[in-house]
């Protein structure tokens, strides 16, 4: 039988996934930070992760639903007005429209979602199914992908800016994340620690984070085999322009 681990161990269980399997190192985000792809993929990139920003809240609010603790919920509720916004103060899924308006994209095309390719549906959608029909240990150990969000945020506001200038205005949505993600992940961080109390749950939370590193990679994975190789986008998918090439 497998002793259970210690916070800071499991800590470091958690954040070895991060270094193994987060999306920072997939082939698409290395061809943006190279300032390697063209205007079409990155409004290709945009207009589908635009699906995903759209259900973070959805998420968030699964797992309020799921907890029984008003203390928990207080502080959880956050994220979702982070991306909703409020108090007429735009959120996440506002700036990420902003972003994909700035790569050349309607704003109306963005938000009607028609476009979106299937891989990338099936992936968010499968995130939406885990914090439904998971453990609340499980769907909040899911999250922790934002330990690792900060590092990939600020290289890609450097290289951006660099490579992509024509994107300034479009960056708001990035730089928001620079101290909400962190603050996000700590809280998370925390309450996995303490929740997890046998090694079969922590084993549990440590297959969660898995999980969900390979969904947002599976997204990438989809937008890269659509718009750079072999570049075949399936029916209904965003097509390039060519004036956007």
């Amino acid at each position: 039988m497998m002793s259970v681990l210690s916070p800071e161990e499991l800590s470091a269980r958690l954040r070895a996934v991060g270094e193994e399997r987060y999306h920072h190192k997939h082939p698409f985000h290395v061809l943006m930070h190279e300032g390697r792809l063209t205007r079409g993929q990155l409004q290709a990139w945009a207009l589908n992760r635009a699906y995903y920003q759209s259900k973070i809240p959805v998420k968030d609010a699964l797992i309020l639903a799921r907890s029984g603790d008003p203390a928990f919920r207080r502080v959880w509720r956050k994220r979702v007005i982070d991306h909703d916004g409020g108090a007429g103060e735009p959120g996440g899924i506002e700036k990420w429209i902003r972003l994909a308006e700035a790569t050349g994209l309607d704003r109306d095309r963005v938000i009607a979602g028609e476009e979106i390719l299937p891989g990338v549906r099936f992936a968010v959608d499968a995130y939406l199914n885990l914090v439904a029909e998971r453990s609340l240990l499980e769907a909040v150990a899911s999250s922790l992908t934002e330990m690792f969000s900060r590092d990939l945020i600020s290289l890609r506001l450097d290289k951006v800016r660099l490579h992509y200038p024509w994107l300034e205005k479009g960056l708001d949505y990035f730089t928001a994340r620079l101290s909400q993600a962190p603050e996000d992940a700590g809280f998370a961080l925390d309450w996995v620690t303490l929740h997890a109390r046998t090694r079969d749950e922590q084993e549990l939370a440590i297959s969660a984070l898995r999980a969900k590193c390979d969904i947002l990679w599976a997204q990438l994975d989809a937008i890269y085999f659509a718009y750079v190789e072999p570049g075949w986008p399936p029916p209904g998918a965003f097509r390039i322009e060519e004036k956007s090439a």
